[in-house]
């Protein structure tokens, strides 16, 4: 299993950075990094996700990938 990290920008609607991690610890560690470096940015979500593969993640999780007609259309 991988874990991806995944820093959303809420007002653009997009991924401003992903990275995979191996290891579920560096994966969190690089997460609270992440958040502290946007705490002062209500926009901006970051989350880590497990999943095989970056596409696995884009197909579970598309609400950071698809846009609003997209989502509603699925």
């Amino acid at each position: 299993m991988n874990h991806y990290l995944v820093v959303f920008d809420r007002s653009r609607g997009t991924v401003v950075h992903h990275k995979r991690y191996a290891d579920r610890n560096d994966a969190l560690a690089a997460r609270f990094a992440a958040e502290r470096e946007h705490s002062g940015d209500p926009n901006i979500e970051v989350v880590v996700l497990g999943a095989r593969s970056w596409e696995d993640v884009k197909r579970t999780h598309g609400r950071y990938f698809k846009g609003f007609g997209q989502l509603a259309a699925s």
